[in-house]
């Protein structure tokens, strides 16, 4: 706790809220008097709420303008209002909420920005420039990976237009329901990462040859038009190879006619609306809806408006505001497609014996995020003001401009893995407790929520939202950094600190089905 602090600082985000969160860096000590008068009668984190009135037993406890809970005990104005004193309200029901209507701020398009990026055949545009050497199932991982350390030490300094070669393993395609009805969202979310903007259209694939998941059923021929008359699978249970030095041979050989092929392509100048940006959060505190994310949210309207794809997702972190998000849908059908996806989810929670309260996770709570309610309000800040023009399933590719709920578990690796599926080519993680998330298919902007973190870390937060608490920075002067970072690191011009160090998590499917 701060013992003498310069001036004590609260946030309140919305005109009927009685709680505000603590700014200052460790916290208030009680005893501490606010300008307006109020006194903190117990010692309050940093990030953590304070009651700005009294809250008798029952009463609905009020952030964002929302109900995040209600009281069950009598909270003194002051005092500290954390998890042990609230009850989680009932999720918003699905059958009744808006289907579309709501008068959303119309916003002019926003011209002139453009970025250095590769163009694919297929009119997507990649932000790097990569090798992805796709497996159908996970006994080949180990062989994939050492073929890949060979391939970057022997054959990638060759081509010098080719930045990485990766492998995309995994822990499916055997083993498991391959025919189950849910087992589309592993299979699709395979072929759909095969085929990211930042992999240039050469995707090569290696088999076993005795899986389940057959490089037939992962890449289909309707998907690999240009491919037609080459062969694009090594299986390593063919007769022709004797060794495992013929394996690892036979992979390095289909990966340098790959090579040889992206090495042809050059950086051109494209339109900012070429752009399929993923925004995602993670390690969330309660800063996160009221700096990074309304930051990002922010740069999300300017993308929009500059004719880009943007994608928001997390189901758990927006089911609570599911009426917030159909009342801003563009048409009906976006609408009853939010509702779906929801419904589904919910489902699937309750085959598992748990429900929403399973979010959040106990750093979010150190951060001052009580409970899911509080969490998704801040969550859903990213998506900006604008319409919602799509939804996306688990694993789809997204084909649509403009601004898309594209649905994904919380999990960072596994929203960040579907994201790409998606047709992701650059992600903006926000973070507020940290995290040294990274991803090797599509560059990762990391913006904190806090200015304490972007200190302590400050080799791997790439921006600071954490002025906006303090008052030193506007929402939109962030959201336009952002922006402007975004079209540099697209372009090449500037490195992530997550890439710097090279530091990318794997991949991570998401398997309702069956294992058998």
């Amino acid at each position: 706790m701060t013992d003498t602090p310069a001036r004590p600082l609260r946030i309140v985000v919305h005109p009927d809220d009685n709680v505000a969160i603590i700014v200052n860096e460790g916290g208030l000590r009680a005893g501490t008097v606010f300008e307006d008068g109020l006194r903190l009668v117990e010692d309050i984190p940093e990030a953590h709420k304070v009651a700005l009135t009294d809250l008798p037993r029952g009463s609905r406890v009020l952030r964002y303008g929302v109900p995040i809970g209600t009281t069950n005990a009598d909270v003194p104005r002051g005092a500290w209002v954390h998890e042990g004193l609230l009850e989680l309200p009932p999720a918003p029901q699905l059958h009744d909420v808006p289907f579309g209507g709501a008068i959303l701020t119309k916003q002019d398009p926003l011209t002139g920005f453009t970025f250095e990026g590769f163009r694919n055949e297929d009119g997507t545009v990649g932000t790097r420039n990569i090798l992805g050497i796709s497996t159908t199932v996970q006994c080949v991982a180990a062989t994939v990976d050492f073929a890949v350390k060979r391939i970057k030490a022997e054959l990638l300094p060759k081509y010098p237009n080719v930045d990485d070669v990766i492998g995309i393993t995994h822990i499916y395609g055997c083993g498991v329901a391959i025919n189950a009805p849910d087992a589309q969202i592993p299979i699709r979310t395979l072929r759909n990462l095969s085929l990211n903007p930042n992999l240039g259209g050469a995707p090569m694939v290696v088999s076993l040859g005795c899986e389940k998941l057959q490089p037939a059923l992962m890449l289909p021929a309707s998907t690999l038009p240009i491919l037609q008359s080459s062969p694009y699978v090594v299986r390593l249970q063919d007769e022709e190879h004797t060794s495992f030095s013929e394996m690892v041979a036979a992979i390095m050989d289909l990966a340098e006619k790959r090579l040889i092929e992206l090495n042809k392509r050059q950086r051109v100048t494209c339109p900012a609306s070429d752009l399929n940006v993923g925004m995602q959060c993670g390690g969330s505190d309660a800063f996160s809806g009221v700096t990074a994310n309304p930051a990002v949210g922010f740069a999300t309207d300017l993308l929009v408006r500059a004719g880009a794809t943007v994608m928001f997702s997390e189901v758990t972190e927006v089911r609570d505001g599911i009426h917030l998000l159909t009342a801003r849908a563009a048409d009906e059908e976006t609408a009853r497609s939010l509702v779906r996806e929801m419904q589904w989810y919910d489902d699937y929670l309750q085959k598992g014996g748990v429900d929403r309260s399973a979010n959040p996770s106990p750093g979010n709570k150190k951060g001052g995020l009580n409970n899911i309610v509080e969490k998704a309000m801040g969550s859903i800040a990213k998506s900006g003001i604008g319409a919602i023009h799509g939804v996306s399933g688990h694993g789809e590719r997204v084909t649509k401009k403009g601004l898309i709920f594209a649905a994904t578990p919380a999990s960072d690796f596994v929203c960040g893995t579907l994201q790409l599926a998606a047709g992701m080519n650059m992600h903006v993680f926000t973070t507020g407790r940290g995290t040294p998330y990274g991803l090797a298919m599509a560059p990762v902007i990391k913006v904190t929520s806090r200015t304490s973190l972007a200190k302590r870390w400050s080799d791997l937060i790439d921006i600071n939202a954490g002025t906006i608490a303090t008052g030193d920075q506007t929402i939109e002067q962030v959201g336009w950094e952002i922006f402007h970072m975004i079209l540099a690191v697209a372009s090449g011009r500037h490195q992530t600190c997550a890439d710097r160090w090279g530091l990318h998590n794997e991949f991570a499917l998401f398997n309702p089905a069956p294992i058998t």
